[in-house]
């Protein structure tokens, strides 16, 4: 997923806890669905982050030669300017991207 495509803000947003917790009914539920999220997008960021940086891995057990490749700096650098993957989870949560289901209210609304 390229996160740079995203509208989630790059700095912290206040927002309406009412309108957050709309879809669930519950404040809490509703941050443990974007904690969730925002876990899932960090993982996938990092992931991408070290299969990028992997290319100028060096395997060379010597600590002195240490090289700053331009490209690394300049990769570093776009991670370092995309949102943080909290504000891309809420805001995914706020435009109703995120699909959640909770088995324990299915399975009490079939015990009914």
């Amino acid at each position: 997923m390229d996160y740079r495509r995203t509208n989630a803000p790059t700095t912290t947003v206040t927002r309406d806890m009412l309108k957050v917790s709309a879809t669930t009914g519950n404040v809490y539920e509703a941050l443990m669905i974007i904690a969730k999220r925002a876990n899932q997008i960090s993982a996938d960021m990092k992931r991408d982050l070290e299969k990028k940086l992997q290319e100028f891995s060096s395997y060379n057990d010597n600590l002195e030669e240490v090289f700053e490749n331009r490209e690394q700096i300049e990769i570093s650098r776009y991670y370092e300017k995309l949102p943080k993957p909290t504000l891309i989870a809420v805001q995914e949560y706020m435009d109703g991207k995120i699909y959640c289901k909770n088995p324990v209210k299915e399975k009490t609304s079939l015990a009914s």
